[in-house]
């Protein structure tokens, strides 16, 4: 009997392929089975059929995409056949790859709805004009919608999505016609509870935070209250009965307004959008937003509320008093799997530090485990700090608070300018108003000019050894991005 390395192989007979997708069930929209249908009119004999449901066609991360590309590569297939272009890709640029990668392999591509079939010269021009015009479309279709958000938006009315906390949708009258608006519910008393509570000296984010997930108060999504969501709220324009405080607030900020400052009643709220860095859910550059005065009334007088941001802007730029007192690493320290910040809990029973991801004892988000020394850590980078001490001039530049000194002191005059600008365009009344905030705009300046920054600042020749609690947080800071604790490994990002 012969061995299998003595058999003959059996030869790869390429078929044809049918690929059809549905993202969706909707109506007027043919389903996957329908479409294999209509595409077995093209085939001959029996066809390899790939079929990916409920997935997107902008981009090729598809199941049986991938699988049909697969066969493609390996000769499987001579021909593909879809129902209609955009349920093979919806992109111009991932199609341009797709079909050299099809080109490659001498396979053929033809689409029922558009008519027309790569196998013919007057098929491939086609194809390629059709791509073109498809990509056109959505681009396009995509402007509008953009167009049409903030057109809404500038006339007050609430541009789509789900309410704010705080608020049910509702629909207001607006030059003769219905808009979509905001009404506060019953959740709006603790919108103002929570900026009532916050601006008290005492209470902090986390704090409030921790009183109303006890109390049983639900969240805008769940049951349990975090400091992200607390902020979210404290920021959002949408809350305040906007009057001109709150007009020179945004005018300082550099902040595109659509409205003159008269407008501002100190009735209704506001809207606030512009480009947002997803990864970090935070707005980007400031001249690339636009504030409007909405339809909908406001929960939060504008005082209580610009209290509340100078309160954030504070702890935004300061220190928390005894904070990270058990590690001068605390702040730089980030779980390598969540991304959250490692918090430094001590065990009084033990007499030890033990290192902890925020997001598995705060959040319930994370599995990870961190086994860490926090000793033996701060030991190896103290070691590695002095070995970029040691190669350091003998007198550097002063930094840390010195920089954020300056920083501070160039974005108060900013905020000057922009004010000062905005005078000739205003009325007697926000003259007022805007004056009102240069003045404590340059007693905040003058208070940061004769203020020396502290002697922590200066590195020179240090043995980091013998420094004082305070520099080793400052001298980590200054060279350290972040240190990511994954298991018992340990990721140390430098600045330098």
């Amino acid at each position: 009997m012969p061995s299998a390395a003595g058999c003959p192989r059996a030869e790869v007979r390429p078929m044809d392929a049918i690929y059809a997708r549905q993202s969706i069930d909707k109506k007027g929209s043919l389903s996957i089975e329908g479409q294999i249908e209509l595409c077995r009119k093209f085939t001959v004999d029996d066809a390899l059929v790939f079929s990916d449901k409920g997935f997107s066609g902008k981009n090729t991360k598809r199941p049986a995409f991938g699988e049909l590309m697969e066969a493609v590569e390996a000769g499987r297939v001579k021909k593909i056949v879809v129902y209609r272009l955009d349920r093979f890709s919806r992109s111009l640029a991932d199609f341009s790859q797709i079909w050299e990668l099809l080109r490659k392999n001498d396979v053929e591509f033809l689409s029922v709805n558009e008519q027309f079939d790569t196998s013919s010269p007057m098929g491939r021009a086609m194809l390629n004009i059709v791509m073109t015009f498809a990509q056109l479309e959505r681009e396009t279709t995509a402007e509008r919608v953009r167009d049409n958000y903030h057109h809404r938006v500038s006339l007050g009315a609430w541009p789509g999505g789900p309410a704010p906390y705080g608020y049910a949708l509702s629909k207001a009258e607006l030059d003769g016609r219905k808009v979509s608006s905001l009404i506060a519910d019953e959740n709006a008393k603790t919108v103002l509870r929570i900026f009532e509570e916050y601006v008290r000296s005492e209470t902090s984010l986390r704090a409030l935070a921790k009183t109303l997930t006890e109390q049983g108060i639900h969240g805008p999504k769940r049951e349990a209250w975090d400091n992200v969501t607390l902020s979210r709220i404290l920021r959002n324009p949408v809350y305040v009965q906007a009057d001109e405080a709150v007009y020179c607030y945004y005018l300082a900020q550099g902040i595109q307004i659509r409205q003159m400052p008269e407008v501002f009643d100190g009735v209704h709220g506001c809207l606030l959008i512009g480009k947002r860095d997803r990864s970090r859910g935070k707005y980007t550059k400031k001249d690339e937003q636009m504030l409007s005065l909405s339809t909908h009334e406001g929960i939060i007088p504008s005082s209580l509320w610009l209290r509340a941001q100078d309160k954030l802007s504070g702890q935004m730029q300061l220190p928390r008093a005894n904070a990270g007192k058990y590690s001068w690493l605390t702040g730089l320290l980030k779980c390598g799997k969540c991304g959250y910040a490692v918090k430094v809990n001590y065990i009084k029973s033990e007499q030890r530090c033990k290192l902890v991801c925020s997001g598995r004892s705060n959040f319930g988000n994370c599995d990870e485990s961190i086994d860490v020394d926090l000793r033996e850590l701060e030991a190896h980078i103290a070691n590695e700090l002095q070995h970029i001490l040691d190669a350091c001039p003998a007198e550097l530049p002063t930094v840390g608070e010195e920089r954020a000194q300056a920083e501070a002191v160039l974005e108060i005059e900013q905020k000057i300018d922009r004010l000062v600008n905005a005078l000739a365009e205003s009325s007697d009344v926000a003259v007022v108003y805007i004056s009102k905030m240069i003045e404590k705009l340059h007693a905040e300046r003058e208070q940061l000019l004769h203020t020396a920054p502290h002697s922590a600042s200066q590195i020179r020749r240090l043995d980091f050894s013998r420094s004082a609690f305070d520099e080793e947080k400052l001298i980590a800071a200054e060279f350290i991005e972040r240190i990511e604790l994954d298991g018992n490994h340990v990721n140390i990002i430098w600045k330098v």
